[in-house]
Parts: C-alpha cells; structure tokens; sequence
C-alpha cells in the first residue's frame, strides 16, 4: 500500500484535489490507516487509467464516470470469459 503524498509523486499531473474528487466520486478507492490515506496497487492503476484517460485521451470530467463504467464492464467479461476457458491472453 502506498500513501497519498508517494502517489501523488508517482504521477506529475496527479493534484491532490483531484484525487480526492475521484475519491468522493467512487472512481478510486481509499483505505484508512492511521490518519493517512492508502491506495492499494490496483487502485494505483485506477489512478493510472484515469490519467491516460484525461490527459491522452481527453475524455472530459462529466464523460469519466461513463468511461470508466464501460471499461469495468469490459474488464468482468473478460475475467468471466477467462473463468470458462473462452480467452487466452
């Protein structure tokens, strides 16, 4: 688990502010530990996704929520499909 600050450095165009909307808006989730915020890995690559997202693919605030939905969705049918032996990576 890493912090809030460590993540916060780990990508440049990461605010704080708008990590904490993400947050409040469900996008990423956060765990309490002692007074700090934790982000587990795949929550680091939420963060990751959501950056690529916004700053490459310039997908708009109001649009994030549906993006990130559908790519959700992507992702379970993928893992299902795995589960029955129908994908191979």
């Amino acid at each position: 688990m890493i912090t809030l600050e460590i993540l916060c450095a780990r990508f440049e165009a990461l605010r704080a502010d708008d990590l904490q909307r993400w947050i409040g808006a469900g996008h990423v989730r956060a765990e309490r530990q002692g007074g700090d915020l934790v982000f587990q890995e795949i929550d680091v690559e939420r963060v990751r996704l959501i950056l690529e997202l916004r700053d490459v693919m310039e997908v708009n605030e109001e649009a994030l929520p549906v993006v990130l939905s559908l790519l959700d969705q992507v992702y379970t049918l993928r893992r299902r499909l795995r589960g029955l032996g129908k994908l191979e990576d």
